[in-house]
């Protein structure tokens, strides 16, 4: 009777569903999940002599670069908006998602050490590169309101509104479909290393169908009015010109554009949830 009163303190078994997300084992170790993310920041700038400056020069060089080429010389307009701001306002949403969807591409190959000696939620190292690069979004992001009051204070024409309010609400569906195509990714290059190759230079690419350096407007106006929608099949295009819209007031919102980036973040995160789950009872073999 004694062994039959028994509780188990823990218990590892199959998941019952590829689907599920184990929230309270995720909780259980939110330790370990805050330990990685300030592993993450403090590795970033660690020996430099910058520091947490680094998490800015990066945009701003960026930009700056940008501003020369596409405004200076291509003379791209920006919807009435200085053109560094547009582009700046661009980079920092494109980097949070393009560090994070790279990073949790590499998930399997480049924690393999640790997942071959020790247990715990696989899930944590995606949600710990969402969440770290947060924080790099943060810094980025202050930057970014530091130039936005400058150009204020001269007199350009910005007229941020109430849809700045919603900013957690872009950031986490930016978030979801860096998660999706990230957590798909790592579970193809546990068999196909080749991917790893093809991913960098994918997003390099996809920063130019993004509309980063040029408004969508542009690009509508340059087409025909019956192609209009394939430009927001792209899920990132509506929500960078919902971002720029609510802070710089430049373009204007497309509603069904959202709603499908949003739709589009849902399914493909839980696609990659499925896939990453599958994955993970067994890459350690292949791997």
């Amino acid at each position: 009777m004694e062994e039959e009163n028994e509780k188990w303190l823990f218990e590892i078994s199959g998941k019952k569903s590829y689907w599920s997300i184990n929230y309270k084992e995720i909780w259980q170790y939110r330790d370990l999940l805050l330990l990685f993310v300030k592993r993450d920041i403090v590795t970033f700038y660690k020996q430099t002599v910058l520091g947490p400056i680094w998490f800015i020069i990066q945009p701003l060089l960026t930009s700056v670069i940008q501003f020369v080429i596409f405004s200076k010389i291509a003379e791209i307009p920006s919807d009435g908006v200085p053109y560094f701001l547009f582009v700046l306002a661009g980079n920092i949403l494109w980097f949070y998602f393009s560090d994070s969807m790279k990073s949790t591409s590499e998930t399997f190959t480049a924690n393999q050490s640790i997942f071959g000696k020790v247990y715990f939620p696989r899930i944590i190292m995606p949600f710990k590169v969402i969440l770290s690069n947060l924080i790099k979004f943060g810094i980025q992001f202050a930057f970014f309101l530091v130039v936005l009051l400058y150009y204020f204070a001269q007199g350009a024409p910005l007229l941020p509104n109430w849809s700045v309010l919603l900013l957690p609400v872009l950031l986490l569906v930016v978030a979801l479909i860096a998660l999706g195509f990230g957590m798909i990714i790592s579970s193809l290059t546990v068999k196909y290393r080749d991917l790893n190759f093809v991913i960098t230079f994918g997003i390099s690419l996809y920063m130019y169908i993004t509309p980063i350096v040029y408004p969508t407007s542009l690009v509508l106006e340059k087409i025909d009015p019956k192609y209009h929608p394939l430009i927001y099949m792209n899920p990132l295009t509506a929500l960078f010109d919902f971002f720029k819209y609510a802070f710089l007031g430049s373009g204007s919102l497309d509603l069904w554009g959202l709603v499908y980036s949003i739709v589009f973040s849902v399914v493909v995160f839980f696609l990659g949830l499925l896939v990453f789950n599958r994955t993970e009872k067994s890459f350690i073999d292949v791997i």
